[in-house]
């Protein structure tokens, strides 16, 4: 599990690095549209690891 999280962290921050890299050079539709989509995932993937923790107590 330990292994796991570290992915999912190790992602994050890559993710996040890229995005404020990105960012500044995206016209504004296209920022709102892309921090929607960014917190609908941020949303799933809270809910997965709800999921999975579920499973192992």
């Amino acid at each position: 599990m330990g292994r796991f999280m570290s992915g999912v962290t190790t992602g994050a921050i890559v993710g996040a690095a890229f995005g404020m890299m990105i960012m500044p050079q995206l016209d504004r539709k296209t920022q709102k549209s892309l921090k929607r989509a960014g917190r609908m995932v941020m949303n799933l993937a809270e809910e997965r690891a709800d999921g999975m923790m579920g499973l192992f107590k």
